[in-house]
């Protein structure tokens, strides 16, 4: 038994991964982007902001973290398993190079990229592996980051609506990413900031989610009803407000050893 649950584990991560492969317009209207502050971060390690010129965003979905790097004029790959997600990728971003690939397999060319980022999608990856692979993609003294948008459950009434959301990527205070001993010196950047968005946005937030995905039409539901009562009743929100949705970004980064 004790065997089975590594297995068991893999299989659910697998199952509530596949949840993302459609839905990609939706998704990218409704998640949040990142702050600036985590790109800068990221690219000023890499012998500072003139020392990265290449990139790759790994599991870049719509493509959010993407524009950041193609922003601060990186040359920038971008891969994900979903065709849905990099069909919108293409519609935003319509010079970037996007090909279908994990973390675990990417199919790019051996050491071309200063810097890999995985924003929002390490946990869908088996850590081990993916280190290997994205170790090998990078030039050496290269640069892994690990971006994390989630809710700030210090917040009380976010914390609830966490809850009532099922948010699982809600990170303990305790938390590191594991990398393998292809990386090194990790270390963390924390963005506090604030999403302005309307009660009908954070409905729609939370049919992105990964837990809503795989429901039930009625767990869906439930979550629908929980959110409207707790938005509207309980908080007293009128549709037409417009809430300051706070968020922390947690950003790693380790070197390549």
């Amino acid at each position: 038994m004790a065997r089975g649950g590594p297995k068991l584990h893999r299989h659910r991560r697998h199952e509530l991964g596949q949840s993302f492969q459609d839905g990609g317009e939706h998704y990218d209207r409704v998640r949040p982007g990142y702050p600036a502050d985590s790109a800068n971060w990221l690219i000023g390690s890499v012998g500072g902001m003139a020392g990265a010129a290449a990139a790759a965003d790994i599991g870049a979905g719509t493509g959010k973290f993407t524009a950041l790097l193609v922003q601060r004029g990186l040359t920038v790959a971008a891969v994900d398993p979903s065709p849905d997600m990099l069909a919108q990728l293409r519609l935003v971003l319509p010079g970037v190079p996007a090909t279908e690939g994990t973390a675990e397999s990417t199919g790019l060319a051996d050491g071309a990229f200063d810097l890999v980022s995985v924003a929002q999608a390490w946990h869908w990856c088996d850590p081990l592996p993916a280190s290997t692979e994205l170790s090998r993609i990078l030039r050496p003294g290269g640069v892994l980051g690990l971006i994390w948008n989630q809710l700030d459950t210090s917040v009380p009434w976010v914390h609830r609506l966490s809850r009532i959301m099922h948010a699982g990527d809600v990170h303990k205070p305790h938390f590191r990413p594991t990398v393998g001993p292809e990386f090194t010196g990790l270390e963390s950047h924390l963005t506090r900031w604030e999403d302005p968005v309307t009660t009908g946005d954070i409905i729609e937030l939370a049919k992105s989610r990964s837990y809503y995905l795989a429901a039930g039409e009625g767990a869906r539901a439930k979550v629908r009803d929980n959110l409207d009562w707790y938005l509207h009743e309980h908080l007293g929100h009128s549709p037409a407000d417009v809430i300051g949705l706070p968020y922390l970004t947690q950003t790693w980064r380790a070197f390549k050893a």
